[in-house]
């Protein structure tokens, strides 16, 4: 399998000999809007979530979480520029790097992958062994510009990023649309 920018990727499991999972967690990027119709994958998410002690999301995986119905009553984050489609799934969206609620922990954009990795660290081996694994990979950021998310960045930036992504999120606002759609008819546990 290739991802959108080409990378191969050759698992080792498939989905139905994918063995309980104590953490599942569902990364981002366009390529999520096709996963947004793909009942195989939102069902082996259903089943893998039911035992699992994490469930959790980096960047806009917290959508396909959303579309396979784990997100519904929960606080949860993805990339800004799609936070607002987590309503949809019935998720109380919230603009915070990474934000836990209960078993589910979902990271914001692409670098707060890292964030989310240290805090389940910390819930798993504790606070010392994150800070080690900190220490160790050097993750002490200092972005060269204030422009990481619209809180902060200049008006304008977000305006013209917004405008530029247009296309591709109103291709991924259909697809939440369509997701959400199919949820409706789900149980709350469903």
């Amino acid at each position: 399998m290739k991802t959108e920018h080409g990378l191969t990727m050759l698992p080792t499991a498939t989905f139905a000999d994918a063995p309980p999972l104590d953490l599942v967690c569902v990364p981002g990027g366009f390529g999520v809007n096709a996963l947004l119709d793909d009942e195989e994958t939102l069902a082996f998410l259903r089943r893998i979530a039911a035992r699992a002690r994490y469930v959790t999301s980096v960047c806009t995986g917290a959508l396909v979480l959303g579309a396979a119905g784990l997100l519904r009553g929960k606080r949860a984050t993805t990339h800004w520029a799609s936070l607002e489609f987590l309503r949809a799934f019935g998720a109380e969206p919230v603009a915070e790097r990474v934000v836990v609620d209960g078993a589910v922990i979902t990271g914001a954009g692409v670098t707060a992958g890292i964030d989310l990795a240290l805090r389940i660290i910390a819930e798993i081996a504790g606070p010392r062994v994150a800070e080690r694994i900190q220490l160790m990979i050097e993750y002490d950021p200092d972005p060269p510009f204030n422009a990481g998310s619209p809180r902060v960045a200049e008006p304008a930036l977000t305006a013209e990023l917004r405008a530029a992504l247009a296309p591709r999120m109103e291709a991924r606002a259909e697809a939440v649309r369509r997701a959400a759609k199919r949820l409706e008819g789900r149980g709350p546990n469903t």
